[in-house]
């Protein structure tokens, strides 16, 4: 140890001797004396110049709503042609129950429907008899019509012919033929006139009572097919679900009975085989959502059962929050695999990213 470095030590006291003898070329040697330096293990001395592991990724939660993948949504039939304001209920899936092809899910009452039916079918029944009693009419004047003009036209010719002979009769005679020749010519001409105004006007008689006809039995057509219309049946088997309401001061399932209005969804048809979550992901934590990643799904109604699942969809927009428009949440969709009567849409679940547990 050189004089310099002693003197600092005598200075500092023994533990900045400690320290400097440390870092000191000079305090590597052994306690002999000897000139060659001691050598120490790496794992001994505690260096930390190897490469540390990488962190994994932290554990993500995300919060989302059960739904159906497969589902079709019942709502109140809009009549055709009419302007209603309700319908009544009067059959209706009981909410739970299991449903296959073809059965009946919502039935309304279609009396009224029939009803209009059976008038409109009754009127135009009435108006083709008009059509034809006009056309059979029509025909009977036009008949009538045309011997009236032949006689018109045929007075004119003879009355010409009678003109003839003018200049062999007395004035008097002669001037009476002529004026029965003009008379016999104007009402030739008028009844030419009035025959052409006859039948316009009877194509018009005619086409009245046939736009009659044509509304009431485009009526018929509506009241047939909105009758058919009362009566929903599944097209896929599932589970009903029914829907809410808004009743007096609340809201409430929709039942037989109640008087709902056009276009108002009265049940949902769901297949329980095919289930998902929408979930909402954090800005913060979408980086560790990707597709294909085995999830866990726990139900929060029902926290003894879980599910594996995947990530589907990851979407790659975000939507800004309600609350600021600083904070924005991503949309992924995490499917299911496994089934349980307690798997209901619109139930609110956790997914725990990392791999997938079965129950």
């Amino acid at each position: 140890m050189s004089r310099r470095v002693w003197r600092k030590c005598l200075w500092w006291g023994a533990p900045a001797l400690a320290t400097i003898c440390f870092v000191s070329p000079g305090c590597g040697r052994d306690a002999s004396g000897g000139g060659a330096p001691t050598t120490q293990p790496a794992a001994a001395s505690g260096s930390s110049s190897s490469v540390s592991a990488p962190t994994a990724a932290p554990p993500v939660r995300l919060s989302g709503t059960v739904e159906a993948v497969r589902a079709s949504t019942v709502i109140v039939p809009r009549l055709a042609g009419q302007s209603v304001n309700t319908l009544t209920i009067t059959y209706l899936a009981p909410a739970g129950s299991a449903v296959h092809v073809g059965d009946l899910l919502v039935e309304f009452d279609p009396q009224e429907q029939q009803r209009i039916a059976l008038d409109r079918l009754a009127e135009v029944v009435d108006l083709d008899g008009q059509i034809q009693r006009k056309r059979s009419d029509q025909s009977i004047a036009r008949s009538r019509d045309d011997t009236e003009l032949a006689a018109a036209e045929h007075d004119v010719e003879r009355t010409r012919l009678a003109t003839l002979n003018n200049p062999f009769l007395p004035r008097i005679d002669a001037e009476t033929n002529t004026l029965a020749h003009e008379q016999a010519a104007a009402r030739f001409a008028q009844l030419t006139k009035t025959y052409a105004l006859k039948r316009a006007a009877e194509v018009a008689d005619l086409k009245i009572l046939e736009i009659r006809r044509e509304r009431s039995d485009r009526a018929r057509e509506y009241a047939e097919g909105n009758s058919r219309l009362m009566s929903v049946r599944a097209t896929f088997a599932g589970i009903v679900v029914t829907k809410t309401t808004f009743k007096g001061s609340g809201m409430a399932d929709v039942q037989e009975g109640d008087q709902v209005r056009p276009g108002l969804p009265v049940l949902d048809i769901v297949d329980p085989t095919s289930m998902q979550v929408r979930a909402r992901v954090n800005q913060a934590d979408i980086g560790y959502v990707t597709s294909g990643a085995p999830v866990t799904i726990r139900l929060d109604a029902y926290p003894e059962l879980s599910f594996p699942g995947r990530v589907e969809l990851v979407a790659p927009l975000a939507v800004a929050s309600s609350m600021t428009p600083t904070v924005r949440t991503f949309t992924a969709l995490v499917s299911i695999q496994g089934t349980s009567p307690q798997l209901m849409p619109d139930l609110t679940a956790s997914v725990d990213l990392g791999k997938a547990e079965g129950r």
